[in-house]
C-alpha cells in the first residue's frame, strides 16, 4: 500500500518541487498540497492522509499550530516538520504538538523519501543538535524518579534509546532482545506513562535528563 502524503508549505515552488521529487518513489501517493495549517486541517478532514510534510513559518496558520490542530484529530497522521533552518525553539513546539521530527528542505530527494517512510513505519527524526537543546528549551519539571511510574530498567533503557533516534530493529539489536519483546516493551512504557507515541516517549526522557 503506498504512503499518502500531504505537502504543506506556503511556497508554490516548494509544493510543486517536493511533489515531483516525491513522486520518484512508487511507494509514495502525493495526494495533495496545501498552503497554510488550517488548509492541511481541511484536507486531512476529507481525505487520507498518511504523512503531512510540514512547513514551520506559514501565513495563516503556522506549522506549530497546524500541527497541534491535526494531531488532536487525526492522531494517527504522521506529520514531519519540513524547513530551511534549524530553529530549535520551534521545531521544539512542534514536537510538542505530535510531529515525529523534522527534515531540512535542503537533504537530497532520497533522503526525504526515505526519512518519511521510517516516520510512516513509526520512527522518528530528531536531529542530534536539537535532541540536545530539548531539556534546556522545554521549561518543565525534571522527573529522576522512574520506580513512581513502575519503570524496570530496560524500559528506561528504550526510552534512552528511543531519545537518541534509534529504530526498534537497532534497539533490539543492542539489547539482545527480539523486536516483538521491543515493540511490547514501547507499549508498557506508553501505558504507564500515558503516553501518546514514541515522539512524546523520547520528550519525555529528555526533559527528566539522563539517569545516574
Amino acid at each position: 500500500m503506498s504512503i499518502n502524503v500531504l505537502v504543506v508549505d506556503d511556497d508554490k515552488i516548494v509544493r510543486d518541487s517536493m511533489k515531483i521529487i516525491l513522486s520518484m518513489d512508487g511507494d509514495i501517493n502525493v495526494v495533495g498540497t496545501s498552503s497554510n495549517g488550517d488548509e492541511a486541517f481541511e484536507f486531512c478532514r476529507h481525505n487520507r492522509v498518511d504523512v503531512a510534510l510540514m512547513d514551520i513559518r506559514m501565513p495563516v496558520c503556522d506549522g506549530v499550530l497546524g500541527t497541534k490542530k491535526i494531531k488532536e484529530t487525526f492522531p494517527s497522521i504522521k506529520i514531519i516538520i519540513l524547513t530551511t533552518f534549524n530553529d530549535d525553539e520551534y521545531i521544539v513546539r512542534a514536537l510538542k504538538n505530535g510531529a515525529s521530527g523534522y527534515l531540512l528542505k535542503n537533504i537530497s530527494p532520497d533522503k526525504i523519501i526515505k526519512d518519511i517512510k521510517a516516520v510512516h513505519s513509526g520512527n522518528m527524526l530528531i536531529h542530534s543538535d536539537v535532541a540536545k537543546k530539548i531539556g534546556e528549551l522545554l521549561s518543565l519539571e525534571k522527573k529522576d524518579n522512574y520506580s513512581a511510574y513502575n519503570l524496570k530498567n530496560n524500559e528506561i533503557k528504550i526510552m534512552q534509546l528511543i531519545s537518541d533516534g534509534y529504530t526498534n530493529k537497532e534497539i533490539a539489536g543492542k539489547m539482545f532482545l527480539s523486536e516483538g519483546t521491543v515493540k511490547n516493551k514501547i507499549s508498557d512504557i506508553l501505558r504507564k506513562l500515558n503516553l501518546r507515541d514514541r515522539t512524546q516517549i523520547a520528550i519525555y526522557y529528555l526533559k527528566g535528563g539522563k539517569l545516574k
